[in-house]
This record gives structure tokens, sequence and C-alpha cells, in this order.
């Protein structure tokens, strides 16, 4: 089987109480084929001192002030060296040992350039609130509000430089624009990992206020129209609704 190395890069900023767990659980990862590219935007907490810890263990330490999340990102994909590269969030960990493990055995044993799997929404002492259980993707899904959960978001590091980068137009909806741009709008097939691959924090920046969530919809609306999402005001009232039997009541 092809030897694949997984390029994973952890965005931070002040992120000292969560980012001592996100590394913790990358280190406990049984494959051994990764480069860890941890990418921090200034942090004025104790954030830098954790990571340095751990520099051993860290083959790219960036801190330097950014444009925001996916700035960042976009810079840890260029310097990245691996032919695989995914997305660990600072306030996010692995679910189990082995999941970059699966992660690259799928890209070894199939003809696939994009894994994604499931993944738990959880609250800071450890309670699942939601459990998004992904399914496998069907063509034309996105225009029916399906998407992939991006923290679970694996591709190979040549389709960046193919069909472009994390697009920061789209604010908070940039990471759901480069995978409708990869998978609906270029036809990319992606592989569906049928296991739990990341335990989530609640609490991301589109959803506390419903004035971000007004902008995070005409950010979605935008990425929609962009990449050929048949009907998108019927896609953007469908995406929330997929979400519903998800949760934990």
């Amino acid at each position: 089987m092809q030897v694949l190395k997984i390029s994973l890069i952890t965005v931070t900023f002040n992120a000292e109480d969560t980012i001592k767990r996100c590394i913790e659980s990358v280190l406990a990862q049984d494959y051994n084929h990764i480069e860890y590219i941890i990418v921090d935007g200034a942090s004025t907490d104790n954030t830098l001192n954790i990571i340095a810890q751990y520099k051993h263990r860290t083959q790219i330490v960036i801190s330097e002030p950014d444009s925001g999340i996916y700035d960042a990102m976009n810079k840890g994909i260029r310097a990245a060296t691996g032919q695989i590269i995914g997305m660990l969030n600072a306030d996010d960990v692995f679910a189990a040992p082995d999941v970059l493990s699966r992660v690259a055995c799928a890209f070894a044993t199939t003809e696939t350039s994009i894994v994604y799997g499931n993944l738990n929404y959880m609250k800071p002492e450890g309670q699942i609130i939601r459990i998004w259980h992904a399914g496998s993707y069907r063509v034309g899904a996105f225009n029916f509000g399906w998407m992939p959960p991006h923290p679970t978001f694996y591709c190979h590091k040549r389709l960046f430089d193919e069909f472009g980068y994390y697009d920061t137009q789209y604010g908070t909806a940039a990471d759901y624009e480069l995978m409708l741009r990869f998978i609906h709008a270029n036809g990319l097939w992606p592989y569906y990992l049928n296991r739990l691959m990341i335990n989530m924090e609640v609490g991301g920046v589109s959803n506390k206020n419903f004035s971000n969530r007004l902008k995070a919809w005409k950010f979605d609306l935008k990425a929609m129209g962009k990449n050929g999402v048949l009907f998108p005001h019927l896609a953007i009232v469908l995406k929330p609704l997929r979400k519903i039997f998800q949760y934990m009541f």
C-alpha cells in the first residue's frame, strides 16, 4: 500500500484553554507519516508557550498576524509538504487514535482525491449535543443543502493548486465554498469514511448571534451562486433543516 504523508494544519489564536488537548490528540494518532503544522495568529495569551512544549513533535510552527482563520489555513497549505491536507481546529480533537490511519488507507486503496467522515458536536464539559452522520455523496447533493463536515475533510494537496485555495471573500463560508468548488463545481468524487473522526467543541463564529447567522447565509448564497447550485434559495433553507434530526434531545 502506498505510504502517504498527511500534512495536518491547526490554526490558533489565543487558544490556551484548548490547544494542549488538540495537540495531544494529534500525538496520540497511530499513523507515523504526519507533518503537523501550527499556524498561530500572534496570540497574546499562553498559547505559544504551550505550543513550545511540543517543539520536538511539531514540524512547522508559524506565528504572525493574519487576516483570519482561512488566510492562516492557506499559509499552512502553502508550507505543507505532504500529499494529503487536513485541518484540525484548535478546540477540536480526534475521536480515536486510528483516524488518520483510516484516512490514509482510504486514499491509498481507492481512486478518490477527497475523504470525509462523521463528527460529534460537544459541549466544553464533554456532553454530545449533535451527531453529524454525513452520509455518502450523491451527484447534485449540494443542490439540496448537503455538505460534508469540514473538520473531517481531507484532500490531495494538488487540488489547491488546480482549483484554488480558501477564498477569504466568502467570510465564514469559505470552507463551504471550497468544498462546493471541489466537489460540486468540478465534479470530484469524495469517499465517505463512515466512522466518527472528530469531536468538535460548539461555539462557531457564524452562530453566535442572529446578525452573524444572517451574514453566514449571505456568504452561503454567494458561494452557491458562484459554484452553480441550481436552486440556492431552496438549498439555503434545506441546509439547516438537515441538522434537526442530528441533535440529541
